[in-house]
């Protein structure tokens, strides 16, 4: 089953390509699962706010696939973005079960003014958990709702930066999915860009101020990400995602993977940039229930002003 499911992200991988050059020429009952824990963000992929070069090729009349990339590696983006990731977590709890988590992730970006810009990111995982140990059901459905909300400059300097709250709505359909608490805190990105380098990192922790859940949540979440930029739109890139739950004993409390991945930007029919990613993370440390390790393959449609002007 497992190699099914690897063997069915590398094909989609190769297949989105291929269409590119065809078209351009150990808990019990309802309790909260500590083997799944949401996360306040997935990975960061998707540069600049809107006084960028990038955004003015843009208003010219479209920007090349290496552009793309750049827009397409940066949170905080003034891009419209929609991606659809796919988490596959291998070696969950004494059955190691291959748990599935899809995060659709849209960044919509608004203009305030002139000066600053509020870009808006909504985290809704859907999530198939099989049984991970004996005794324990499986689940599937909705996970917890996560919108984050950046305050950015329109025109940034060399360093990109957003700050703002990011907010959990307990929306899960089952309770294994969830935590059945409404969390928030604060939010910040900072990233820059230098030749090929788009390197930065986003950090977030937030609280539980509400909700019917047993166990209040105290949770740390930070993301490094490096990638180096290629020709043909091509991209090397690690996006890590470290949690910390600092409610939990000290050999509980991290989540530490290590690894990395590659991408491409493509172009459906010559015109819709789509941003495709593989990466492999091993988790050096984490939780006695937690993944051995992931699978992320991600499909992120991207939608510049000069698109939507033609639509």
């Amino acid at each position: 089953m497992n190699l099914k499911l690897t063997s069915f992200a590398l094909a989609a991988l190769a297949v989105s390509l291929n269409i590119e050059a065809q078209t351009s020429g150990t808990p019990t009952g309802d309790e909260p699962s500590s083997f799944y824990k949401p996360l306040a963000l997935a990975a960061a992929e998707s540069s600049g706010g809107g006084g960028s070069a990038e955004s003015k090729n843009e208003e010219q009349g479209g920007m090349s696939k290496e552009e793309l990339a750049k827009m397409a590696q940066n949170p905080i983006a003034n891009l419209m973005s929609f991606p659809f990731q796919n988490n596959f977590n291998f070696g969950v709890g004494p059955n190691n079960a291959m748990q599935y988590v899809m995060n659709f992730q849209p960044v919509i970006p608004i203009t305030l003014n002139d000066d600053w810009n509020l870009i808006t990111r909504w985290i809704l995982p859907t999530i198939n958990q099989p049984s991970p140990a004996p005794g324990v059901r499986s689940a599937f459905g909705l996970g917890d709702f996560n919108p984050s909300f950046f305050i950015s400059p329109a025109k940034p300097g060399k360093v990109i930066w957003g700050l703002g709250p990011t907010v959990t709505f307990p929306t899960a359909t089952d309770a294994m999915l969830g935590n059945g608490k409404y969390d928030m805190g604060p939010v910040a990105v900072a990233l820059t860009i230098q030749g090929p380098w788009v390197f930065g990192a986003l950090v977030n922790n937030q609280w539980s101020v509400a909700g019917w859940g047993s166990r209040n949540q105290n949770n740390f979440l930070l993301q490094p990400f490096v990638n180096y930029n290629l020709p043909g739109g091509w991209y090397l890139t690690s996006s890590p995602i470290i949690t910390a739950d600092w409610n939990a004993s000290h050999s509980e409390m991290w989540t530490v993977p290590v690894g990395g991945g590659i991408g491409r930007i493509i172009k459906l029919g010559g015109k819709l940039p789509v941003n495709l990613q593989l990466g492999a993370y091993y988790n050096a440390v984490s939780p006695r229930n937690g993944a051995d390790w992931q699978l992320r393959f991600q499909l992120q449609f991207l939608l510049p002003k000069a698109i939507l002007s033609r639509l």
